[in-house]
């Protein structure tokens, strides 16, 4: 992992912080492990972790003014003097907008600005210490730093409401550890917090101005260009090279690398046969910047890009999909190698993995993605957020008709219609759009509230049904219906503490507001994935998720993506605008097989472990499940019951979070005296959780 973290104090000078650590509560001196200092006191900023030595990067205009940017960021030192320079004026949106993935902080005489990201790939947190504010892009350090307990009013939203801002709010597991929200920055000044929005709101008085088209694939395509060409010009790293322990008899180098579990020195990318991952291997491979190997390593034909391919043996489903990225493969810019896995990287096959910075669904699908990324690259690319970012969520078309755009719905709903194959569905999903495009956000939220109380969770099945149940403007999450009535009342009092705070609704239609709450829940799931299941000296890049990639493909009109197949159509249309167009037959195709069913093949071969791991369960401890519910629905999906599995991902990979968690025996934090972790008392057994339901109502 890696992250930055500081501090904003209330003393004017260098009582109390400075370049060695922060001043405790208790008069110790602590600082990050494993820290490098990029700026000292009053205001001290720390870089931790393995960074690269390009990843970080700090100009500055005099003593009392300076920019750091970490992370992969296409501006130049030029470009990054003029934004501090315009930044000191107040202005904050355009420190977001340089292409690639990266947190900027800005320091202004006394005033820091941290600017977190749109699709909340890179989040910042926040929390009040030693009578100013620490601040860091990780919650980890900061819950270890105040010693803080778990927030059980989030863990439960996390589970009946995972895709609704308004139960999740500004909260993290870590009681007293907050969150700035996707598209916001956190300004400190002298150690006061203010939390404000770099993003313009449109307008819902008004109907969503017309935008062209053509136009907005273009701006897609440049923003796509811009964030790999961002990582092309980046200085390219040899993995380990200064570890090397040299020659090791029958041995070469990449059977040493491999040993060691590091990745191949160069550029890849995944293939898996669909067009997101598709587009950015074409696109790295096709624009200047030798995608290969680093210049004299490897083999003479070193500039090719290295496309990595995962093949499941263990389940089937996926051929054309893989005949496709052979076809793509053939490209001589290509090498292409094609990873196998069976059932010891099925979907819980594997309990065991590094503690994250939060709980996450991709803990149990950890090893699998961990397998395809041993072949990959020193820098690999991934298509990950492409569908959350492109595809039109269903309820887009409410906004639809808030615009008075009517005949754009007649595609999309066709084409329901066609897939479950009755007359009736069009009058229904008008309906339910129309009574949505009627319904505000306050009704919206209060009648979720009244589901959860009354623990109706039954939704129609299908396509159709999934498209219906999503025309709302908040719904439960999978995992509710297994939770204790106790934990559904805690959120359903966490709900309607949100739609009386001032200033209620989104700003947003209902369309705009859950695509944008689906990225952002997905976004954060990556970052859970990312930690799971890091390769050492590996770099992950997801161009989707950047900035200005997600600004261009917010800016797409609402008629063109809910269009079907949509998305293959406007990345055919990016890399036809780059001079590639020999693309394979049926590219774009949607798969015939689901991930459900690599999740139930998983679910029934780890059935064993998951019963014993839900012997005595810690989520059961917090009074947020009953043992012998969720070991009934494990048996049940297990022998092939229709069961929400995403549901039951989140539980189990709830669980093995707080074991992980409750394991550790480190710390963020050195000092004197050493600080205490997270959850210094362990999980306490619960009672009466709508009065700590109302406390955490009050910080709404």
């Amino acid at each position: 992992m890696r992250w930055l973290v500081g501090w904003s104090s209330t003393a004017t000078g260098a009582a109390g912080i400075g370049s060695a650590g922060a001043m405790g509560d208790d008069g110790e001196t602590v600082h990050p492990i494993g820290s490098q200092l990029l700026w000292g006191d009053p205001d001290p900023l720390w870089a931790v972790g393995d960074w690269r030595p390009d990843e970080v990067r700090v100009v500055k205009a005099d003593g009392q003014n300076r920019i750091a940017v970490l992370g992969t960021c296409g501006a130049s030192d030029e470009e990054l003097r003029l934004g501090l320079f315009t930044a000191r004026g107040g202005a904050l949106r355009h420190l977001t907008t340089w292409p690639g993935s990266y947190t900027a902080v800005v320091q202004v005489g006394r005033r820091v600005t941290v600017c977190g990201d749109l699709a909340g790939a890179r989040p910042v947190f926040h929390t009040p210490w030693a009578g100013g504010t620490a601040y860091a892009t990780a919650a980890l350090p900061l819950a270890d730093l105040i010693e803080a307990n778990l927030d059980f009013g989030h863990l439960a939203a996390l589970l009946a409401a995972p895709e609704v801002p308004a139960a999740l709010y500004d909260s993290t597991p870590y009681d007293g550890v907050r969150r700035v929200p996707p598209g916001h920055a956190l300004i400190l000044r002298a150690g006061a917090r203010e939390i404000a929005g770099y993003e313009p709101v449109a307008s819902l008085a008004v109907a969503a101005p017309s935008a062209d088209p053509d136009r907005a694939v273009d701006a897609v395509r440049d923003a796509l260009v811009d964030a790999v060409r961002a990582r092309l010009s980046a200085p390219r790293h040899v993995p380990g090279a200064d570890i090397d322990p040299g020659p090791v008899p029958g041995m070469g180098p990449a059977e040493r690398r491999a040993a060691r579990g590091m990745p191949v020195p160069g550029i890849g990318a995944d293939l898996s046969g669909g067009p997101a991952s598709g587009t950015l291997a074409l696109l790295a491979a096709g624009l200047p910047g030798r995608p290969g190997t680093v210049l004299g390593h490897g083999t003479g034909a070193g500039e090719r890009l290295l496309a990595v391919t995962f093949n499941d043996l263990a389940v089937r489903g996926r051929e054309a999909e893989l005949q496709r990225a052979g076809a793509l493969a053939a490209n001589p810019r290509l090498h292409h190698v094609v990873v196998t896995g069976g059932e010891e990287v099925l979907p819980y096959a594997d309990l065991d993995g590094p503690l994250t910075d939060e709980p996450g669904r991709s803990l149990i699908w950890a090893a699998r993605h961990r397998a395809r990324l041993a072949a990959g690259s020193a820098d690999h690319f991934t298509g990950h957020g492409a569908r959350q970012a492109l595809d039109a969520h269903p309820a887009r078309l409410a906004d639809l008709l808030m615009d008075r755009k009517r005949r754009h719905l007649v595609r999309p709903v066709a084409a329901l219609a066609k897939a479950d194959g009755s007359v009736m569905v069009p009058a229904r999903v008008y309906s339910a759009a129309r009574r949505l495009a009627r319904t505000s956000y306050r009704a919206g939220v209060e009648a979720l509230a009244e589901r959860l109380m009354r623990r109706r969770f039954e939704e129609p099945a299908g396509a159709v049904g999934a498209s219906l149940a999503a025309l709302t403007w908040a719904r439960p999450g999978p995992a509710a219906r297994w939770l204790t009535g106790e934990a559904l009342a805690e959120v359903s009092v966490l709900l309607q503490g949100a739609v009386n705070r001032p200033g209620i609704g989104p700003g947003q239609r209902p369309g705009d507001h859950r695509a944008r709450a689906a990225l952002s829940r997905y976004a954060a799931d990556i970052r859970v994935l990312e930690q799971a299941a890091e390769i050492r000296f590996q770099r992950l890049h997801a161009p989707f998720l950047d900035n200005q990639v997600v600004r261009a493909c917010r800016d797409l009109p609402e008629a063109l993506r809910v269009q079907p197949g949509a998305r293959a159509d406007i990345l055919r249309t990016v890399l036809e605008g780059t001079g590639i167009t020999d693309l394979p037959p049926g590219w774009g195709a949607p798969s015939q097989a689901s991930s459900d069913a690599a999740a139930r093949t998983g679910l029934r071969m780890a059935a064993d472990d998951l019963m014993s791991l839900f012997g005595t369960p810690l989520l059961a401890e917090a009074g947020l499940v009953e043992a012998r519910v969720v070991r009934k629905a494990l048996r049940g999906a297990a022998a092939g019951e229709p069961l929400p599995l995403d549901g039951l991902a989140d539980l189990v990979s709830l669980e093995l979070w707080l074991r992980r968690l409750l394991s550790r025996r480190g710390t963020c934090w050195t000092g004197t005296p050493a600080r205490a972790r997270a959850v210094p008392s362990g999980i306490t057994p619960r009672r009466g959780a709508l009065a700590s339901g109302g406390e955490s109502v009050a910080r709404y």
